[in-house]
């Protein structure tokens, strides 16, 4: 009976109680209308919803790979209205920020309460498939990318090569069926997976189902073929003149 409710910090600012996953608010008091908050011993934590998040989804199917930490710099791409990356930015705390990509105008103005009130997210209403357009961010730590199309992948190195450090962390949220819906998912995730061998290596991949059908969720980590693309290192040259 003692063990009922233990907490456990699974992941650096990431806690499990019985089945739920919980991170500590960075905005005490206030939670989304679909969120539950826990107060323990005097700290208010949220309830990450599995069913509403792939990264918790993924944590619940047994993700031993999350490697986000307090003080990141996260590229998050396809942003939405920020539900995921709230929960980013309660993990990577005041000293951490998220550059959150979404091109939806209609999301673009949800996400901009929260990223006010947060503070440690910064909206940029853009399309992923031209970092060139947002060629101003800073080296990041991390990238995320959660843009539901078909060259999701493509999307994903592109925005590596242009902003993710050598020893930087990404992580890719895949839906099948948005690059195919006439193949397998697994079909699908073998393709896929050949693209990301040229740049990346894979250290962990989980099925999100049945949280998220046809989704595979993976973490990596650049391999020698991830440089720097040409207009970042132009962008470089020329502000050092």
């Amino acid at each position: 009976m003692g063990k009922k409710h233990e907490m456990k910090e699974i992941f650096p600012n990431v806690w499990k109680r019985d089945k739920q996953i919980l991170t500590k608010n960075l905005v005490p008091g206030h939670k989304g209308y679909t969120e539950q908050l826990i107060t323990i011993g005097g700290k208010e934590f949220r309830v990450w919803d599995p069913n509403r998040s792939k990264p918790a989804a993924a944590i619940v199917k047994g993700l031993r790979a999350f490697e986000l930490e307090p003080g990141m710099k996260i590229l998050y791409l396809g942003i939405a209205s920020g539900q995921t990356a709230s929960y980013f930015s309660d993990i990577i705390g005041h000293e951490g920020i998220i550059y959150g990509v979404e091109i939806s105008e209609r999301t673009f103005r949800e996400l901009n309460p929260v990223a006010e009130r947060r503070g440690n997210i910064v909206p940029i209403l853009a399309n992923a498939r031209k970092p060139e357009d947002y060629n101003w961010i800073e080296m990041v730590d991390f990238v995320f990318q959660d843009v539901a199309t078909d060259d999701q992948t493509e999307i994903l190195i592109r925005n590596c090569k242009t902003f993710l450090k050598p020893n930087g962390i990404a992580m890719l949220s895949l839906k099948s069926r948005s690059i195919d819906v006439t193949k397998s998912p697994d079909l699908i995730y073998k393709q896929e997976e050949k693209k990301l061998a040229g740049f990346f290596k894979i250290i962990e991949k989980v099925k999100l189902d049945p949280y998220e059908k046809d989704h595979a969720f993976y973490v990596l980590k650049p391999i020698n073929k991830m440089t720097v693309s040409l207009f970042k290192k132009d962008r470089f040259q020329t502000a050092s003149r």
